[in-house]
C-alpha cells in the first residue's frame, strides 16, 4: 500500500484567533488535527518562519496597507500584517496542537525577500524547500493536508504536491480558509481541477 504523510500547515498563533494575522475559527482545527495525527505513520508541519521586515509586511512598503497586492520580482504579493516573525510568540505553534509526533519541520518565508506559502516551494515556484526529496527519500508517495489557510497555504502546497507527482488531498473539516476576495472558492476549484482529492 502507498505510503501517506500528513502534513500539518502553520498552526501558529499568529494564525489562531487574538493573532496578528488570525483565520476565522483557526483554532477549531487544533484537536480535529491531534485526532488525526494519531491515524498516521508520517506526521510533517510546516512553519511559517519571517524575518523581522519581511518584504511580505505592509509595514514595508510606505503608504500600503494589509492586504493590497504590489508587484514583486517573482509576481503579485499580497502583503500582509507583520506575522509569524522568527522567534516570537506568534511564530509558535498552537500550544493545544500535540505535534511530538512529528519527524520534520519545514521552516518557510524565512528568506527576506521572498514569500512562501507552499511547503514545496517559494512564491517564485523555483527555489525549493527539499520537501519534496525528503518524501521521495522516504518512499512516501501520498500527502494528506490539514491546516491553516485552506485557500493559501494548504491550497498552494497540494497544487505543488500534485506538480511534483504526489497524490494528494485536504481534509476540508482540518482546515481553515480567509476567504480574501472570493480567493477560498477559487483555490477549491484549482485543487479540484489539479487532481487534488477534497475530502
Amino acid at each position: 500500500m502507498p505510503a501517506e504523510a500528513l502534513i500539518v500547515i502553520d498552526v501558529q498563533n499568529d494564525f489562531c484567533p487574538g493573532g496578528a494575522l488570525a483565520v476565522e475559527n483557526g483554532d477549531e482545527v487544533v484537536p480535529i488535527i491531534n485526532d488525526l495525527i494519531t491515524g498516521f505513520d508520517h506526521v510533517l508541519l510546516t512553519q511559517d518562519w519571517h524575518p523581522a521586515g519581511h518584504s511580505s509586511f505592509a509595514s514595508r512598503h510606505q503608504g500600503k496597507n494589509p492586504f493590497e497586492i504590489v508587484e514583486m520580482p517573482y509576481g503579485d504579493q499580497v502583503l500582509w500584517p507583520d506575522h509569524c516573525v522568527q522567534g516570537t510568540f506568534g511564530a509558535a505553534f498552537h500550544k493545544d496542537l500535540d505535534w511530538t509526533p512529528a519527524e520534520l519541520v519545514v521552516r518557510k518565508g524565512f528568506r527576506a525577500d521572498i514569500d512562501s506559502y507552499s511547503a514545496f516551494f517559494e512564491n517564485d515556484h523555483e527555489t525549493r524547500t527539499g520537501l519534496t526529496g525528503y518524501l521521495r527519500e522516504r518512499g512516501i508517495d501520498r500527502v494528506a493536508f490539514a491546516g491553516l489557510a485552506t485557500d493559501f497555504c494548504v491550497a498552494y502546497s497540494a497544487l505543488d504536491a500534485r506538480k511534483q507527482g504526489f497524490g494528494a488531498r485536504v481534509l476540508l473539516d482540518a482546515c481553515r480558509g480567509i476567504d480574501l476576495n472570493g480567493s477560498l472558492n477559487a483555490m477549491m476549484e484549482k485543487m479540484k481541477q489539479a487532481g487534488v482529492e477534497l475530502q
